[in-house]
């Protein structure tokens, strides 16, 4: 029979590494905040769903809550906030301080070292195509035209850059959500 999910437990349980998955996905503090208060009201609404039976279950279901959100996030630029606004959630306002504590226990100064060291390792055309396309979010055809390149070709290079990162980057990130 499925237990009885126990939102404040679940967070208890999950509200540290739920955090440091964020911001160490995103490299913002506040998009992380913002992501990791959606997945617990994700959560709350959904808990009469949730049809685990242990604590290992009920991590993958918070877990798969986060991707989803993340994944959306990523491909529309922005957290969906609706179901926050539905419940009344309010977050409280995001302070400097705030912020750097994120940082801090996301250990982002790492991340961003180890994120330099794997664009020093891309060649510099294939870097200043990643540089442009996903730090300055120029459009594919203002790549290729500041690269004189073809759009087809500027999309290759940024997506060749991009796998090359996740090649360096991925197997740190991923040993880092299990601790």
């Amino acid at each position: 029979m499925p237990q009885t999910l126990d939102i404040d437990a679940l967070y208890e349980r999950h509200r540290e590494g739920l955090l440091r998955y964020f911001a160490r996905r995103t490299a913002d503090a506040e998009i992380a905040l913002d992501l990791w208060s959606e997945t617990f009201a994700q959560a709350v609404k959904g808990r009469r769903r949730y049809r685990g039976h242990s604590e290992e279950n009920e991590a993958a279901w918070l877990y798969a809550i986060a991707r989803n959100l993340l994944n959306a996030y990523l491909r529309k630029g922005y957290a969906e906030q609706r179901a926050v606004r539905r419940l009344g959630i309010e977050r409280p306002p995001v302070t400097d301080a705030l912020l750097r504590d994120v940082e801090r226990r996301a250990g982002m100064d790492d991340i961003r070292e180890e994120i330099a060291h794997a664009l020093a390792t891309l060649s510099a055309d294939t870097r200043a195509a990643v540089q442009m396309r996903v730090v300055e979010e120029r459009s594919y055809a203002d790549v290729a035209e500041t690269l004189s390149l073809t759009e087809v070709a500027a999309r290759a290079r940024v997506s060749r850059g991009l796998q090359a990162l996740a090649d360096i980057l991925d197997p740190k990130l991923l040993s880092e959500v299990s601790s």
